[in-house]
């Protein structure tokens, strides 16, 4: 390795860079992130959770650089005691300036009442129709049947009309499968998204945008990768993908890694994510083991691919870890676990003890308190010619004085 090649690696250590951003096809998508966790999220866990602790929560939250949080969801407290007070918790939390903040609102009703908080934006900001795939898990979730809900099409179009809306989107939900009724194959889908699509241009608006949901974690890479080629390679005009994947069965990351390689830079991708991972559906069979994306692990995919997000990992990490004690339990991300990957001067200390367990492990932001007592068979210190270079590089010594220390490992 020649003095030039050599410089440049030690450049990135010191510099904390990112892995090497691999451009295909021309890049990849714009990527925006949904934070759910205090709706996807709070909706499965403990209702005795108090409005206070949510609120911690929430603020924690907008203060991480993420630019857009669902608060919660405007429905009947009978069925779902987690939101009963949503009313107040809008009421009290401190919005931050350049933050978007939605809610869910799955009827009339529940949507004058999100009305009522300027603070909320509707987070349908065209109109869309909406199907799900499986007839049983519908009918559990909104006491409705697909029959229903195609019935309903009609009249979402005539209002969009009426009101001179000029683009819509098409949707599905319960996408890929159902505890059910099995595995839904690609024509199911794109025939459900066709009917939509044809109704919208026969009135005049176009379709720009797809959202697809999978509340039963039935999502696998290569077969959301191949949905999206589909609608691609038929509907060129569609460029906004919002996809809402579940992690029940640990593949949701892996679709939502497979859909960034799938789209080109012409595209948006929209991915929910909640902090921790948390969020399930109780009417879907998996109850908190539903999961979704946690966070800070897609924000954490995202920087090392080179796509920024504007949001502090460290801030995120710690929001992570608030809301495994404000729900009462360990939650399911990785990276509040073992912290990024450590670059520049967050380089772990070579003498670190043996790390064995979870509390071990958060050295990464607590120090050597995290270890006090932890076993080490280290007599003498450890010694790395190639560590020396780089702390070198650390301390601001001139470039030539650590290139002159290679000991010819290189």
């Amino acid at each position: 390795m020649n003095w030039a090649t050599r410089s440049t690696r030690l450049k990135r250590y010191v510099d904390n860079e990112r892995y090497e951003r691999v451009e295909r096809d021309g890049g990849y998508p714009t990527v925006e992130i949904i934070e759910e966790g205090m709706r996807e999220g709070m909706q499965i866990e403990d209702a005795s959770i108090s409005v206070d602790q949510k609120l911690m929560l929430l603020d924690a939250l907008s203060m991480t650089g993420l630019k857009t949080i669902v608060v919660g969801s405007f429905v009947s407290p009978s069925w779902t005691p987690q939101m009963a007070a949503i009313d107040e918790l809008v009421s009290r939390f401190t919005p931050v300036s350049g933050v978007t903040y939605t809610a869910l609102a799955l009827n009339e009703r529940g949507r004058e009442r999100m009305r009522q908080y300027p603070v909320l934006q509707d987070p349908e900001d065209v109109p869309r129709t909406l199907v799900h795939l499986c007839d049983v898990f519908v009918r559990r979730n909104t006491n409705r049947s697909q029959h229903d809900e195609i019935e309903n099409w009609s009249k979402v179009i005539e209002r969009a009309v009426s009101s001179g809306e000029t683009t819509a989107g098409i949707a599905i939900n319960a996408a890929w499968g159902s505890n059910w009724l099995g595995p839904f194959s690609e024509d199911d889908r794109t025939s459900l998204l066709e009917r939509q699509y044809d109704m919208w241009r026969a009135a005049g608006i176009a379709v720009d945008r797809v959202w697809i949901g999978d509340p039963m974690g039935w999502n696998m890479p290569h077969v959301v990768a191949s949905q999206l080629r589909t609608i691609r390679q038929r509907w060129p005009e569609i460029t906004r993908f919002h996809l809402h994947l579940h992690d029940a069965r640990g593949t949701a990351l892996l679709s939502a890694y497979d859909a960034l390689r799938t789209l080109g830079p012409e595209c948006t991708l929209v991915l929910d994510s909640s902090v921790g991972g948390m969020g399930g559906c109780p009417y879907g069979g998996h109850g908190r083991m539903t999961r979704m994306i946690p966070t800070e692990d897609l924000v954490d995919l995202l920087e090392e691919l080179g796509i920024p997000t504007g949001v502090d990992r460290d801030r995120l990490i710690e929001a992570a870890l608030l809301a495994e004690e404000v729900v009462g339990h360990s939650l399911w991300g990785h990276v509040s676990k073992a912290g990024p990957r450590p670059r520049g001067a967050k380089l772990f200390a070579m003498d670190l003890p043996f790390i064995e367990t979870e509390r071990e492990a958060q050295h990464f932001r607590l120090g050597s308190e995290a270890y006090r007592g932890a076993r080490s068979p280290w007599r003498a210190p450890i010694e790395s010619p190639a560590r020396a270079r780089v702390q070198a590089v650390l301390e601001g010594r001139a470039e030539s004085d650590v290139l002159d220390s290679n000991d010819g490992n290189e």
